[in-house]
């Protein structure tokens, strides 16, 4: 079998479909994938063309699947690049959309997909924690499941449009940056940050507040977990001592 990997950019993905759409193959972008006896790897390098013809294929018979597909490519399903790559077969077999055939397997995994990453998207716009460093910008540290920086930024834009803000992804060691005028994504590893003294007076009395509400006899972690998934605690300051 033909393994063809990809860098993991949208435009070396639609370049390995050009390449792997009528092979017996597996598309992906992890370099660890276990091999077997008879497998095939073949690098992809991005073609800009060749990539835009894949695309230009698409939107001929469905408007939306190309949005659908690069936000598919956010996800951090191992197998994504695979399940977006059989829903495009489906879809350029059919000549026509296929997001509602809820009766082909493919579909179902792809929406599957779009979901969680939808679903993860709208609660860190309503749980995403910023602080005040020094300098007055705001910052907010965080390591989503999916790649949702670029989903985030508009909203948060919006939302704060005249203050400047740092959302940072962690784990993927990339940031949103927004100067009160327009945001960019950049690089960013290790960030050694500095509270501001009204945000570490702020945290304090939150902390405070949080012993005091949170009763000993009657906890209520169950409530604080269907409200907010353990896996984003870690940026709680009244779950975690952040000075």
């Amino acid at each position: 079998m033909k393994i063809f990997i990809c860098d993991g950019t949208p435009d070396c993905f639609f370049t390995a479909v050009f390449y792997s759409f009528n092979e017996d193959c597996i598309i992906t972008s992890d370099n660890e994938i276990q091999l077997s006896l008879d497998s095939e790897v073949i690098h992809i390098k991005s073609d800009a063309e060749k990539s835009e013809r894949v695309k230009q294929g698409i939107l001929r018979y469905d408007s939306e699947a190309t949005d659908d597909i690069l936000l598919v490519l956010r996800s951090c399903d191992p197998l994504r690049e695979q399940k977006a790559l059989e829903y495009i077969r489906r879809l350029l077999q059919a000549k026509s959309p296929i997001k509602k055939a809820y009766n082909l397997r493919e579909v179902i995994d792809f929406n599957d997909i779009i979901y969680k990453i939808n679903g993860e998207t709208h609660r860190l716009k309503g749980l995403l924690r910023f602080m005040e460093i020094s300098g007055g910008a705001l910052y907010a540290p965080y390591s989503p499941d999916n790649d949702i920086t670029e989903l985030l930024m508009p909203h948060f834009a919006a939302r704060f449009k005249a203050e400047r803000f740092v959302i940072h992804d962690v784990k993927r060691k990339k940031a949103g940056m927004y100067n009160g005028y327009e945001w960019i994504i950049g690089y960013a590893g290790e960030a050694e940050i500095c509270l501001s003294e009204y945000e570490r007076a702020f945290e304090t009395l939150w902390k405070k507040y949080y012993k005091t509400v949170n009763i000993k006899e009657r906890p209520h972690e169950k409530q604080m977990k269907r409200s907010m998934p353990v896996r984003y605690w870690k940026y709680l300051p009244e779950k975690n001592d952040l000075e």
